[in-house]
């Protein structure tokens, strides 16, 4: 496989000589991780497809989660003798990340996809379609570093979708919405047109919005496993349980990633306003700089509130995501800070142990 096809820019070229140095007596390459498995990595390269595990220094200097390999990222790899296995030394530094917090009160870093050029955000045009969670994925992927496109799946089961469509494009803004359906093959030619060789797109969206299923469309195979939604709800069933790198045939990478019960932020209050850039521009018009949006005198939020111009359902939903921004950001930098002692006390430790 040609790493070129793989994904691998200049980007990543200009850290490879920096990255190699330490390891200047090993014959390394470099490859890109298309499976995780409890720290085991099926690895691709130009010569071969071998499983990996990190080296033990590798897993010594990782700290954190997420200083570790991830399904999209660049490694440098060392062939083990005689075996179809490899170790993995170091890591390319990721040109982008779409993340979440973990399910429940811990405050960890989730990876969801790495080194993106595209974040396809996925939604069905059923009973689950929903206009407020595909705010708060929007905010996500403005924070990722990947460009956002939106795709409306099974647009076979409605008859119009053109209602759907101008949803969307009121809160998606600068981002290109494609409706497509995988049983009459409408649309899927324009999307397959954005993911060119040498791209990386990551499919992102809720169980049951299409993504397997999608994914062998763009396929052309049946690499993935589909299930039917529910009819009570039309909820949708969980049916990719792993992320994987596949290769197209039209030469880009697409990671499919398990469906989201939840997507909980992982982002600040700058990329939170990004997605809602209607509200931003309302509040450059407020009369008070530090207005508060509650019942200040000339508040241009309140007017487009009050008018219809801005629904009250934006309103509260941008006001939850940037508590929620600001939340994370006090509890990250709190725990920041108590890593930083702890660290710092273990290196004190072992200073006064060896000076004995």
């Amino acid at each position: 496989m040609n790493l070129e096809t793989l994904g691998f820019t200049t980007y990543f070229e200009q850290q490879l000589e920096q990255l190699r140095a330490p390891f200047a007596t090993k014959a390394l390459h470099v490859g890109r991780v298309v499976l995780e498995h409890k720290h085991m990595y099926r690895v691709i390269t130009e010569q071969r497809e071998v499983l990996a595990t990190v080296s033990g220094s590798f897993a010594h200097e990782a700290i954190a989660r997420e200083q570790y390999p991830a399904v999209g990222d660049f490694v440098l790899i060392e062939y083990m003798d005689g075996e179809d296995r490899a170790v993995i030394h170091a890591l390319f530094t990721r040109s982008s990340k779409f993340a979440r917090k973990v399910a429940g009160r811990d405050i960890e870093e989730q990876i969801v996809a790495v080194n993106v050029d595209v974040l396809l955000l996925v939604m069905s045009v059923n009973d689950d379609f929903n206009i407020r969670r595909l705010e708060r994925y929007i905010a996500a992927a403005w924070d990722s570093g990947a460009q956002p496109i939106v795709v409306l799946t099974k647009t076979d089961l409605c008859d119009d979708v053109t209602p759907f469509i101008e949803q969307v494009e009121q809160v998606a803004f600068g981002i290109d919405v494609y409706a497509v359906s995988v049983v009459t093959q409408h649309g899927l030619a324009a999307l397959i047109s954005r993911l060119t060789v040498g791209k990386t797109a990551a499919l992102v969206g809720s169980s049951g919005a299409g993504k397997s299923s999608l994914t062998n469309a763009l396929g052309q195979n049946e690499h993935m496993q589909v299930a039917s939604i529910r009819e009570d709800d039309a909820k949708g069933r969980h049916t990719t349980t792993h992320r994987e790198l596949v290769v197209l045939p039209s030469g880009a990478c697409l990671i499919d990633t398990p469906g989201m019960r939840e997507l909980q932020l992982w982002t600040d209050s700058d990329s939170v306003g990004a997605s809602f850039q209607d509200i931003e521009e309302l509040s450059e018009q407020c009369r008070f700089r530090n207005c508060t949006h509650a019942n200040e005198p000339g508040c241009a939020v309140v007017e487009a509130r009050e008018q219809g111009v801005l629904t009250e359902e934006r309103w509260q939903n941008y006001v939850k995501l940037q508590r929620e921004a600001a939340y994370l950001a006090q509890k990250t930098s709190r725990d920041a800070q108590l890593a930083e002692k702890r660290k710092w006390k273990q290196i004190s430790k072992g200073l006064k142990k060896k000076k004995r």
